[in-house]
Parts: C-alpha cells; structure tokens; sequence
C-alpha cells in the first residue's frame, strides 16, 4: 500500500529542493500522490521566496501524481497541517506527513507505509514516527522499531480514525492543568510537554504537533519510532520559524531499510528518550512558575 504524502511548505526553497529530492530517491515514490501545501506570504518580504517555492512544485515530476493547494494569506504552519492532513485524509484511511526542511533516508517511504498498513487495527498506536532522536538503543533490543508514547512532528504518518479524534481547541485543558497527577504523567513523556501545551493554549506558540500529543496522552496510545532515524532536519540551521540553530537533534540516516513491525516498549529506550527532551533544571524552574501563575489566575 502507498499512501499519500501531505508536504507543507513556506518559504524556503533551497531546503524544499532538497526535501524533493530526498523523497524522490524513495522506494515507491513513483507510486505516491503527493499533495503540496504552499503558505502564503506573511508580508513584502517573504512574497519572493514564496513565489520561488510554488515554481518549484508547480513542475515537480517522479511521483504518481502531484497536487499543489496554495494559501493566498499566510496560515502559520499549525492551522495549515490542521486544515491539509484533514483534506487529504477526508479522501485516504491513510497519510505520510512532511514539512520543507525534512530529509528523508530511502527507505522512510517503506517504513511508514509498512507501519500504517502494520498497525491499521492495533488500537493502542497512534502514529507512525519517521524521526528518531540521538538516543542509544541496547545491542540486544531484538526488533527495529520501537514503541513510546510521545508523537513526532518530523516524518511521520497516521490514519483517519486517529486524526478525527484530535480535540484542536484542547477544550479540558484547565481540568488538566490543575491535576497535577495528570500533568506528571505527561511529564514522562518529557518535561517540556505541559508549559509547552499551556504555551499553547494561552496564544504563545502555534502548535498542531502538542495538540496532537495531549489526544495521545488522553487516550493512553503509543506510537512507532524506527532505531535509527529515517529523517533529518535541515530546518536546525537556524532558517525557520520554529527552530533556533542547534546540534542537538542532528542524526545519521539508517543506511538500510528497517521494519516497523515488531515493535516493543523499552525501559532503557523510554529512559533515554525522556532525558533527550528534558529541560535544564533552570528551564524546569522557570516552566513551573509559569504553571504556577497560570494555576493563580483559574482560582
């Protein structure tokens, strides 16, 4: 089965080119619709780089098929993901995500096609990753993906079934918040996750992917991680909205195809997967007493 390719994209045309042609170098991408979403420009300046970035798409060819949708204002990429994986998967059972800074190894295509076709019915999983994070896996782990309940926004594929049960407006958040039983569950899945979904809901930052994460965590679901990351982010050079420049997140593509199915529950993977996404404990202080006043002002 090869399931559609959402892929948003902005303003930067030279990681575009290169998230094209990665993506065309994949088994089965002659066999992939892929479904292009341009933002539009967010002032004078961007109109340019914009512009440059639809000429791109407009004659992109080595796929099945292409579509190209195209914003005439500017959406911010949480609305846009929101509003074009909906659209894609009111017409699939199925899709594979991707932004314009994303690398993808040749076999991601594989691998995230085989986990959505794989993991269909198990009722525990909630996406299938295409990222991995820098964190080691024991030599004697016997399978090649593994299961951990935090999603990821880099390269990664879910159903229609999944994504309809996404509560965007987070609407029990309060309750949520003001338990803190609830809100330390989260935090293992990583400390960053509560201030950044309070960041969230209080109109600091635009994000699909927390959002996404908390109907996870809501319902209790995992998701599927390869051992060795199948995508890199270029975005970490310090050109894009939502990422500063950093070393942190760079990864060696597998150098071969991986097989997403079986997949388990490590403690030593989980362990070294929470202390990757673990603030600094100043960053720990700071995001409390941002809880903590927000916690003051609902009494």
């Amino acid at each position: 089965m090869h399931y559609p390719v959402a892929l948003f994209c902005y303003n930067r045309p030279d990681h575009l080119k290169r998230t094209i042609a990665a993506l065309q170098k994949n088994a089965g991408a002659v066999e992939t619709e892929v479904w292009f979403f341009s933002d539009g420009p967010a002032g004078e300046g961007n109109s340019a780089s914009v512009d440059e970035v639809r000429k791109i798409i407009e004659n992109v060819e080595g796929f099945k098929s292409v579509r190209v949708v195209k914003n005439e204002v500017n959406r911010g990429l949480a609305a846009s993901v929101i509003a074009g994986v909906s659209a894609v998967l009111e017409q699939n059972d199925a899709c594979i995500v991707l932004e314009d800074d994303l690398e993808a190894a040749p076999f991601f295509l594989d691998f995230i096609n085989r986990g959505l076709s794989s993991y269909a019915d198990d009722p525990d999983v909630f996406s299938v990753s295409g990222y991995c994070p820098p964190v080691s896996v024991p030599d004697d782990y016997p399978a090649e993906a593994f299961r951990f309940p935090r999603i990821n926004s880099w390269g990664w594929g879910t159903w229609r079934n999944r994504w309809n049960r996404v509560d965007w407006d987070v609407k029990d958040f309060d309750g949520f918040i003001s338990n803190k039983n609830s809100v330390k569950q989260l935090s293992l899945q990583g400390k960053d996750l509560p201030v950044m979904l309070l960041k969230q809901q209080t109109g600091k930052i635009g994000s699909w992917a927390v959002r996404f994460n908390q109907a996870c965590f809501r319902e209790g679901k995992t998701n599927i991680y390869p051992v060795k990351s199948l995508i890199k982010n270029l975005g970490t050079d310090g050109t894009g909205t939502h990422m500063k420049s950093s070393g942190k997140y760079r990864v060696q593509l597998s150098d071969g195809p991986l097989n997403p199915h079986p997949a388990y529950e490590n403690s030593y993977i989980s362990k070294a997967f929470r202390e990757f996404y673990r603030p600094s404990l100043y960053r720990q202080l700071v995001n409390r007493i941002k809880i903590a006043r927000y916690l003051q002002r609902l009494r």
